[in-house]
Formats: structure tokens, C-alpha cells, sequence
């Protein structure tokens, strides 16, 4: 296929898919309105995840470390010094870039299955930190964000983020931006070399690539992502807790992303979008919903062994990015 052409498909499908979820502000119930726009966030951290193992290959379980900084960084400075909303989104945003900077000149030091213990036992001790400051973060109970807080004053209008419709059109706006970031990324030449270091390091080097350069790079971009996730989730749902920083929520989009396929920019979303409702739909008619869960996910795996985009993309639509 004609690069052009190529190119022009591939933003066309990303345009059209947050035009459909626009749409869908208007015509959603008023439950599943709720859902997708959490969904929309946690894809998000999905996004961030994706990036530095879909596209680097890099393994890690520590990811759940920079979802909890933004969060802790919007919530707190929103609860306990008054700051406003877009204060508290940049102060989460920074938190995760700071963490991610620190982590990455330290974990990428080692590589492959150290790489991944090294980036759980930071993010063990995030957890444990969360906990041991109990008394400014009410661990595992968790921070209630007052609904007054939570709200934008432009001019002589007010955005309430208590609002479902905003809340629902912020959650858009976050991860249209979260998406069309991801895509540039991938798309450039810095893309092109975190692919060649997936998929053969010291040959990158050999060609003359900084590679470690380029993996902290693309660390920092991961942590940028997912503090932003954590950062609108605190100022959208008004809730701040421990549980976010556990390492269940470092498993949770490498699992998303491997649904949806792995080093795809849309994957995260089908990936999180499929995993929600499935636990969400077989929840109401069995308690033991795990146990279809398992089974779905075996069907899966069988089936779509690179993820949902990523089989489709090896069988049929060989431009999707």
C-alpha cells in the first residue's frame, strides 16, 4: 500500500473513533455514560503501559507506581492545600514524570526479567509509602475529594467535573490526546528505534543508537501517560486511594493491552473496553464471574493470539499502527 494512502487511513480510523465517542455522549444511558468514561481513563493507563511494552519490549511491573503519582499528586495538593483543578493536573502530571525520570535512570540499568522484579519492588515501596503516610493519604481507605473542589472557573463559567456530561467530555478530551501522542510517537523516527531495539538491541547500538537514551525516553513518555490517567481519575471520580498503587494495578493493563493487542495504538481501548464489561455483564449473573472470565480469556488467547488489533492486523489491515 502507497504511503500516502496508508497514513491517511490510519487517522482517518483515529478520528473516527473519538468522533464515535463523542456521539456517544449523547445516546448512552445514563450507567454505561459512567462506565465508559472510567474505561476512557483507565485506557489511557492502558496507553502508557502499551507504549513501553508493546512498542519497547519492555516488561515491567512497576506501572502502577506511575498511575498512583499523578493520582497522589492531583489529590493530594487538591485536599489538603486548596490547590484548583488545573493546578492539581499539572502537580499530578509532574509528580509522574519526576518518579518515572528517577525509575527509569535506575531500573534500565538492568534488563529482561531483573528489569521487571526491580520495577515491582519500586513500586512495593510506593505502596508501602502510601500506607506508611497513612495519616495524610487514609491508605487503603482512601481520600474522598470534596465535589466544590472539583470544579474549573472560566471566566464567568463554571465546569463542574461532578457533571456526568463533562466528566464523560474531559474523559474524551484525555484520551484523544493520550492517543494522538501515542501515535505521533510511534509513527516518528524515535518510534521506528524503539521497535529496532525491541526487536534486536545490540544491533541498534551497532548502527550508532543511544539506546538507553532512547528507553528512558520512552519510560518517561510511559510515566507521563499514565500519571495524566491517574491524575484525571482523581479529579473525575473524587477518589484518591491506596489500592491504585498495589501491584494487581500493574498486572491490570499488560493484561488489557495483551487483549487488545500488544504494540497497537487502539489496543488498549478494545483491550480495557472488552475486560470491563465482560467482568461487568457475567458479575450479575454468577459470583463466580472469575471462572467465565478465565474461560473467555483462554478463547482468546487460542484465537487471537497477538490481541484482538494486532491478530487483525497480521491476517487483514496490515496499516493499522
Amino acid at each position: 500500500m502507497i504511503g500516502g494512502e496508508a497514513t491517511a487511513k490510519v487517522y482517518a480510523l483515529h478520528v473516527a473513533v473519538i468522533a464515535l465517542l463523542v456521539a456517544l455522549n449523547f445516546v448512552l444511558p445514563e450507567y454505561h455514560h459512567g462506565v465508559l468514561a472510567r474505561v476512557l481513563v483507565l485506557a489511557v493507563f492502558a496507553m502508557g503501559y502499551n507504549l513501553l511494552f508493546g512498542y519497547v519490549g519492555l516488561l515491567s511491573l512497576g506501572h502502577a507506581m506511575f498511575f498512583a503519582a499523578g493520582l497522589y499528586g492531583a489529590g493530594l495538593p487538591l485536599y489538603h492545600l486548596g490547590w484548583g483543578v488545573p493546578a492539581a493536573f499539572a502537580g499530578g502530571v509532574s509528580a509522574g514524570l519526576v518518579v518515572s525520570l528517577v525509575i527509569g535512570l535506575l531500573a534500565l540499568r538492568t534488563s529482561g526479567v531483573a528489569f521487571m522484579i526491580v520495577t515491582m519492588m519500586f513500586a512495593q515501596v510506593f505502596y508501602l509509602t502510601t500506607l506508611y503516610f497513612g495519616e495524610w493519604t487514609r491508605g487503603d481507605e482512601g481520600l474522598v475529594l470534596p465535589q466544590q473542589a472539583r470544579r474549573i472557573t472560566l471566566g464567568t463559567e463554571t465546569l463542574d467535573l461532578t457533571n456526568p456530561t463533562t466528566r464523560y467530555l474531559l474523559a474524551v478530551a484525555l484520551f484523544a490526546a493520550a492517543l494522538f501522542a501515542t501515535l505521533a510517537i510511534v509513527r516518528s523516527r524515535h518510534g521506528r528505534v524503539l521497535v529496532a531495539i525491541r526487536e534486536n538491541e545490540e544491533r541498534t547500538r551497532m548502527l550508532g543508537y543511544d539506546t538507553f537514551a532512547n528507553k528512558l525516553a520512552a519510560v518517561v513518555a510511559s510515566g507521563v501517560i499514565c500519571a495524566a490517567a491517574g491524575a484525571a481519575y482523581a479529579l473525575l471520580f473524587g477518589y484518591v486511594g491506596s489500592t491504585f498503587a498495589s501491584v494487581q494495578y500493574s498486572i491490570l493493563p499488560l493484561l488489557w493491552a495483551l487483549l487488545g493487542g500488544a504494540a497497537t495504538t487502539l489496543g488498549p481501548l478494545i483491550g480495557t473496553l472488552f475486560m470491563y464489561y465482560v467482568i461487568d455483564i457475567t458479575s450479575g449473573y454468577t459470583s463466580a464471574y472469575m471462572l467465565v472470565v478465565g474461560a473467555v480469556l483462554i478463547l482468546l488467547v487460542l484465537y487471537f493470539r497477538k490481541g484482538v488489533l494486532g491478530t487483525l492486523r497480521e491476517r487483514w489491515l496490515r496499516w493499522l499502527p
